[in-house]
């Protein structure tokens, strides 16, 4: 069982993700934005990070630099939509795990966390 941080505006997904990673029994800890994970950041240790790359305030890129910097060994997952934010994310590569596209399954994020949690790449069937 891991300890989850993920990071999301979007109540559905940030709900989807969370109940999907509970069902595997790892703890989950959810925020809206960059700025509430930097603070759950400080106040606990995680195991994965899972963030949305477009949030109000401070978004994805910015919260997985951070956690590069304060937290190399912390595998961070990044979730979009938007293919242009996808290519921006890929220039990150040393710094996060994956980039998951959105729609995406229960059974894609899952073992996308669960090859992250593992510190292996896994490529998800689109």
């Amino acid at each position: 069982m891991a300890k989850i941080l993920i990071a999301e505006d979007d109540k559905a997904v940030r709900s989807f993700v969370a109940r999907a990673l509970m069902h595997k029994q790892h703890e989950v800890k959810t925020v809206s934005d960059g700025m509430q994970a930097l603070e759950a950041l400080q106040e606990e240790t995680f195991d994965l990070l899972i963030t949305d790359i477009v949030m109000p305030g401070l978004d994805g890129i910015g919260l997985a630099l951070k956690v590069a910097k304060d937290a190399p060994d912390m595998p961070v997952l990044l979730m979009t939509g938007y293919s242009a934010e996808k290519q921006r994310a890929h220039n990150l590569e040393e710094l996060v795990f994956q980039v998951v596209t959105k729609p995406f399954s229960l059974k894609q994020i899952c073992a996308a966390a669960e090859a992250a949690l593992e510190g292996r790449a896994l490529q998800l069937e689109q």
